[in-house]
Formats: structure tokens, C-alpha cells, sequence
């Protein structure tokens, strides 16, 4: 065994070690032919060799090698849940095989997305392109298990001829695709956007376990160390409410999807054409809204009705007590002392749904 892997890693090596030769002798003015009668390779093999670059060297020398016995039994589980989840990535699969399997040994990042893809490649589990389209279409969520939040923004114009600027958050059940919205006159703060989940809670009638959440700032800072921590705001509320927050990784392709829909959405559906009267008009109207419209309507791609869903949905929420605080009142309340945050665990670094 080790001496089939020594073969294949000298084997890789002189790849690599090719394909630098031929990159060089191409930039110094050599043709293919030439290319091919100094290196005494086929022309062919030299063209195959300059179309590509050093990723997609790298990644075909990965796709022959057979990945780390180590992770070989938990093969199933890792088909079990690529089966169900195929647009899930080789990290959020990580994170997920830690929590179900403390003693997972512990493994570069690297290997698992090599025993991810293996499986992927033997089960035929092949993660679905990237397009909307494709997101919208992945298997449904739990009832009352998960529910994305954003925030938007948008220029209105008003009846004195100018334009004023608001500012409003989203949140959206996974399941049901139910939706609430609210708007601001001024940009959120964690005082604000901590109102607007107590009221989106009041209007669902309860709560979802966890909400999946873009890095804000309004949310998170980052301390001089680099670790991201919750304000001390909404820290307070989270342990208040007791649902769990999670927190997409940034840039992440998978971690966008459904609430910046949603967003869209209510740009492209509420607001366009609509003038600005006054806050309390415009989240009047958007409630009217989401009744007879956003949650009223089928669903384009479930061919459900939000608000139909959202009655089986709503029995499995957490259950809501509260009652929606103003920010000033709240923040008259919120007495942590200086300093208590709470740092966001790796665990919470993820963003585990992505279809609307």
C-alpha cells in the first residue's frame, strides 16, 4: 500500500514538475512543436498541458487519488446526507460529521473535501449547479426548524417630488416560504433589528430554532483579534429567546439565496410604483401586502400557498411569549456589563439551507 502511494505521489510530482517546464518554454517564445520535441512529449499532450492552469492541474491530480482510509466508514452517512442535501459543501458537511460524531478524528479541510467528492463522484451525488433555480428546487426543510433574515433598502419617491430612503428587514420561513417584513426610516441597529424579530415572532406567532444570518455588523463586531462576537444587544436577546443563530461564512456562493430573493421581491412586487406616505402607512400597507400577495399567492416554484403552509408550520414554532419592545425601552432593560459578548463559534460559521 505504501509503496503504490510513494508511486503515485512521484507520479504527481513529475505532472506538476511537467507542466512547469512546458509553462516555461511557452513563455519564452517556444511553439507546441518545439515545446513537444525538447520535452520529447506529443504535441497533443503539450497542448493539453497549456490549456490548463495550476487549479485545474491540482484538481485533476486530486480526482485520481483515493482519498484517506481514515474517513472510509463514514461513507454512509456522508451519502445519507448528500442524498437529501446535495448543494450542502465539503465544510458544512464537516461541521455536521463533527456534531454527530464527537470522535471524529481530526482531519484537514482538504481530505474532507476529497471524501466528499469521492462519494459524490461513486453515488453519482453531484452538487446541483449554482443557479437559482436550482437552489429553489432542493428538498424541503423541517416545520419550524429554519427561517433566513436580511436586511434591504430602497429609494421611494414622495408626494413633495423628492425621494426618501428606507431601510427594511426580511425574514422568511424555509419551509413554508411565510414572510415578514418591516420597514425603518433610518438604517437598523441591533436595538432596531432586535424589535423587528420580536415583531416578525408576534406575526408568526412563535419562533423557528434556528435563523440563518448574513455577518452584519449589526449584528456581529470584530474584535482587534479577528474573532467575530455577537453585540451585546442582540446577545441578549438570543439568550433571551433562546433560538440558535447561525452565521454564513462570507463569499460564500451556497450562503446566499432565499432571503436576498425575498428582497428582490419585495423591492420588485411592493415597492416599485408605490409612493411614500408616512412608516406607519408603508408597514401597514406591507402587511396588507403580504396577505393578499407575498404570503397570499402560490408559490412559484412549491405550487404551495405560503400562508396555507404556514398553518401546518406554525404548530411545530418555538412558542413566542414576549412582546415586541420599542429600542428604547429595550435598551433601558439590556444591562450587560462592558465587555460581555459572546464569541461566535465555528460551528455557527455556516449556512446549511439554500432553497426558496
Amino acid at each position: 500500500m505504501n509503496r503504490t502511494k510513494d508511486a503515485y505521489r512521484h507520479q504527481s510530482n513529475n505532472r506538476v514538475i511537467m507542466w512547469y517546464k512546458i509553462r516555461e518554454l511557452y513563455l519564452k517564445g517556444f511553439n507546441k512543436s518545439q515545446i513537444a520535441f525538447q520535452l520529447g512529449l506529443h504535441r497533443s499532450t503539450v497542448r493539453r498541458y497549456l490549456k490548463m492552469d495550476e487549479d485545474t492541474l491540482t484538481a485533476k491530480l486530486q480526482h485520481r487519488r483515493r482519498y484517506p482510509r481514515i474517513l472510509d466508514k463514514y461513507e454512509s452517512y456522508v451519502c445519507d446526507v448528500l442524498s437529501r442535501y446535495r448543494f450542502l459543501s465539503a465544510s458544512q458537511i464537516h461541521d455536521w460529521m463533527k456534531e454527530q460524531y464527537p470522535d471524529l478524528p481530526v482531519v484537514f479541510g482538504k481530505t474532507v473535501y476529497n471524501f466528499v467528492e469521492t462519494v459524490r463522484r461513486k453515488y453519482n451525488l453531484n452538487k446541483e449547479g449554482l443557479s437559482k433555480r436550482v437552489y429553489e428546487k432542493m428538498p424541503d426543510t423541517p416545520y419550524g426548524e429554519y427561517a433566513q433574515m436580511d436586511f434591504g433598502e430602497s429609494r421611494m419617491p414622495t408626494y413633495r417630488d423628492d425621494f426618501v430612503k428606507v431601510y427594511f428587514f426580511v425574514m422568511v420561513m424555509s419551509r413554508s416560504k411565510q414572510k415578514f417584513v418591516y420597514f425603518s426610516c433610518t438604517p437598523f441597529t441591533s436595538a432596531l433589528a432586535v424589535y423587528a424579530h420580536e415583531l416578525a415572532f408576534a406575526y408568526f406567532g412563535g419562533k423557528p430554532r434556528r435563523i440563518i444570518y448574513d455577518q452584519d455588523k449589526v449584528l456581529l463586531v470584530r474584535e482587534n483579534l479577528g474573532d467575530l462576537i455577537l453585540t451585546r444587544t442582540f446577545r441578549a436577546f438570543v439568550n433571551e429567546q433562546h433560538f440558535q443563530p447561525v452565521f454564513c461564512r462570507p463569499a460564500d456562493p451556497e450562503s446566499k439565496g432565499k432571503v436576498e430573493n425575498v428582497v428582490k421581491y419585495v423591492k420588485r412586487n411592493f415597492l416599485a410604483g408605490r409612493t411614500f406616505n408616512s412608516l406607519e402607512v408603508l408597514n401597514t400597507e406591507v402587511l396588507q401586502w403580504l396577505e393578499k400577495t407575498g404570503n397570499g399567492k402560490i408559490h412559484g416554484t412549491t405550487r404551495l400557498v405560503p400562508a396555507e403552509e404556514f398553518e401546518i408550520e406554525r404548530k411545530y414554532l418555538l412558542p413566542y411569549y414576549g412582546e415586541p419592545v420599542p429600542p428604547q425601552r429595550r435598551a433601558e432593560r439590556v444591562s450587560c456589563p462592558q465587555g460581555q459578548y459572546g464569541t461566535v463559534p465555528d460551528q455557527l460559521l455556516q449556512c446549511t439551507l439554500q432553497h426558496l
